[in-house]
């Protein structure tokens, strides 16, 4: 009894920790995240003065979080819309909304007078999320995946297309990657096939945009 009750709490920590990954690292906010590294990395994106650095980091937060997050609240208030988004086919609408409000925050990058590699990243990611977008028609695909594999693809590419070497952000990007892996799995939202496809549309999606275009 004592060894039972040991393990259900063992279960429960686990899955505690599970679910408060996926939320800290969820795609809504991975795009944020990313241009808060890149904003304050060792590339000379760095150089930019801090009005700019605010009003991008505020573009792109309300663009690829705060307006998706809406609209998925909005759904949710349809009896017909499943918030938990079981079936792969469920994520179908809130991802063309995601895709049409990224694109709205790249219209917006696209007026400053800054680097065009921001831009590239948010058509990489409204790129990433039409694919995920095709292939939910068929297959559950990790979202949390393919997010935190496109950052890393990203940087990666970035760092060689700048001759730079940001060990510490791929580093910390790529433990990040294996909690969120593993949390999908142990909250059995995906298989291990879903989560490492969705990395990989995401690293090679990203990654051969920033590095070739």
């Amino acid at each position: 009894m004592i060894v039972n009750r040991e393990k259900m709490s063992n279960n429960k920590i686990l899955t505690t920790s599970a679910q408060v990954t996926s939320i800290i690292f969820h795609p809504l906010l991975i795009p944020s995240f990313g241009f808060v590294l890149l904003l304050n990395s060792d590339f000379y994106f760095a150089l930019l003065p801090w009005s700019v650095k605010k009003f991008m980091l505020l573009t792109v937060f309300l663009s690829t979080c705060i307006l998706p997050a809406l609209s998925i609240l909005i759904l949710s208030m349809s009896p017909k819309f499943d918030l938990n988004m079981e079936k792969s086919t469920d994520r179908i609408l809130p991802m063309l909304l995601s895709s049409f409000f990224y694109y709205l925050g790249y219209l917006i990058l696209e007026q400053l007078p800054v680097f065009p590699i921001y831009n590239l990243f948010m058509i990489a990611a409204i790129l990433v999320q039409i694919a995920l977008i095709i292939v939910s028609l068929k297959w559950k695909i990790s979202a949390h995946s393919a997010a935190i594999g496109g950052l890393i693809g990203g940087v990666s590419a970035l760092s060689f297309r700048l001759q730079e070497n940001p060990v510490l952000i791929l580093s910390l990007l790529i433990l990040v990657a294996g909690l969120v892996a593993t949390s999908r799995l142990i909250l059995l939202k995906h298989n291990s096939s879903q989560v490492y496809a969705g990395f990989m549309l995401g690293f090679l999606t990203i990654g051969l945009i920033v590095m070739f275009i």
